[in-house]
């Protein structure tokens, strides 16, 4: 059907006669195709998109007539596809199939060996991590959409808004600028709740004095932002100003640590060493960064426990914090595409220290 359905039945022909894909994310990475309803069927001989009538005629147009089919008769379809080109081994997700799903392939597919260990998800999580450029692309132009809501919204802001406030007008800026949906729930805390990683916003009013922290992003063409500033309402004080420099000195180290080559543990250890030599080690608990595509967060997974080595590609944020619990937090957050000689920044806001 295309490169990507090529590239994955050659590699999973080590373990597998054809590969089953029934997650939407996947399907979608595939095909290019956004449909709550399908199966994408990927094997040498032939590679076929199931769905619905709601689907059928958009999904003919995308992908040809040839290679769309109705998944009313899914079963008997496979069946019949599976005698007919001598399929035996068939891989499917084994992180994203459920129970149900198993045990309904299982009932319904008798002649075929089920294929369930994490062979086919690691291949596709792989592919999946190296992005081309036309992805790169889609990512980039969901940041600028995402950096000219922030510019915007910075322009509001007043003590007395509350925090869901805050977070709404990002999300209306994002959307009419041009996003065709969010990257995930608008993260805006203040105060002392920017102590909280993933705080929900809520009808606490900012104050003067405040930091407030922002994660957001947009999605462009299936393809996510997502970045995160932290910024002062009308003073900061001694120690705001000594953590806020701190993360940004973690963050500048992760950054000139990413590139073709570097472990995922160093590129993590780079913005550790950092926080932990400031004094504020403790509290930072969350791991630097991760993959970004057609998920908010896929591999690499960028922390103390990363086992993976970051390759020519990869889009992955870096986004270390510190969280004084019940005082005040800070995490700056960047998007990197890596590169043969380091990685080259995504994101074009400003960092340095902005009192609103």
């Amino acid at each position: 059907m295309n490169i990507r359905t090529r590239a994955l039945s050659a590699a999973i022909a080590p373990f597998a006669d054809a590969a089953l894909i029934l997650s939407e994310t996947n399907r979608f990475y595939y095909t290019g195709f956004a449909a709550s309803d399908g199966a994408l069927l990927v094997s040498p001989a032939l590679t076929v998109f199931y769905t619905d009538s709601r689907y059928t005629e958009a999904a003919e147009n995308k992908l040809g007539k040839e290679a769309v089919r109705d998944s009313g008769r899914l079963y008997e379809d496979l069946a019949a596809v599976f005698e007919s080109n001598g399929i035996e081994r068939v891989a499917i997700e084994a992180d994203r199939v459920t129970l149900s799903q198993f045990v309904e392939l299982q009932k319904k597919l008798p002649g075929v060996t089920l294929v369930s260990d994490e062979a086919l998800t690691k291949e596709i999580n792989a592919e999946r991590a190296v992005k081309a450029p036309e992805e790169v692309g889609a990512i980039v132009e969901a940041q600028r959409i995402a950096e000219r809501a922030l510019d915007t919204v910075l322009g509001l802001i007043r003590p007395g808004m509350t925090e869901k406030e805050i977070a709404l007008k990002l999300e209306y800026e994002m959307l009419s600028k041009g996003a065709e949906a969010l990257s995930f729930e608008t993260i805006c805390v203040s105060g002392a709740n920017s102590s909280l990683p993933h705080g929900v916003p809520g009808n606490k009013k900012v104050e003067n004095g405040d930091f407030i922290t922002m994660d957001f992003g947009a999605v462009v063409r299936g393809y996510h932002s997502d970045m995160t500033r932290t910024v002062a309402l009308g003073r900061a004080d001694g120690e705001m100003r000594r953590v806020y420099a701190t993360v940004l000195e973690a963050q500048t180290a992760a950054l000139a640590a990413m590139a073709d080559g570097t472990t995922c543990f160093d590129a993590d250890k780079a913005a550790r060493d950092v926080i932990g030599n400031a004094g504020y080690g403790a509290y930072f608990g969350h791991g630097t960064g991760h993959g970004v595509g057609v998920e908010i967060h896929e591999k690499p997974n960028v922390s103390p426990r990363g086992a993976d080595t970051l390759k020519t590609g990869n889009v992955v944020t870096a986004e270390p914090g510190i969280y004084l619990p019940g005082r005040f937090g800070v995490r700056i957050e960047d998007m990197a595409l890596i590169t043969a000689s380091g990685c080259e920044n995504l994101t074009k806001a400003p960092k340095e220290l902005i009192i609103l």
